[in-house]
């Protein structure tokens, strides 16, 4: 059993240590990229994986059911949360004009943001007095 626990302990340790190494490479992309929709990338998805890396690993060296539950749940609204906190900035820059549409390989939102020229309403025809 005491070598069980070396290995999961052991184990526990490198996952903590490469879920912070994850998170600090998103920081150093969170610093170095041009724009706020590569700057929101950077910000959401290696956090995210880092995170769920480091609770893992807290999660091999703690092996209490209430403090499982407790990482379960972080984990759980740090899934829920971040994609959405990431799309509202995404979609708050695109909207006050920080993104260079010129770069962007696709705009699905162009349509639908767009304002369109009303059409003229149909008049009379001609002759019709």
């Amino acid at each position: 059993m005491r070598v069980w626990t070396q290995f999961t302990d052991t184990l526990g340790a490198s996952l903590v240590f490469v879920g912070a190494a994850i998170c600090l490479l998103g920081v150093i992309g969170m610093l170095r990229l041009p724009d706020v929709l590569s700057r929101s990338h950077a910000a959401t998805k290696p956090q995210t994986l880092g995170l769920l890396l480091v609770l893992a690993g807290v999660a091999l060296r703690l092996r209490s059911g209430m403090d499982l539950a407790t990482l379960a749940l972080i984990g759980f609204f740090q899934l829920m949360t971040s994609p959405v906190a990431s799309h509202l900035v995404a979609r708050s820059a695109y909207r006050t004009g920080q993104i260079e549409h010129a770069e962007l390989l696709i705009d699905d939102l162009d349509e639908q943001l767009t304002e369109r020229a009303p059409e003229p309403e149909p008049g009379p025809g001609p002759g019709t007095d």
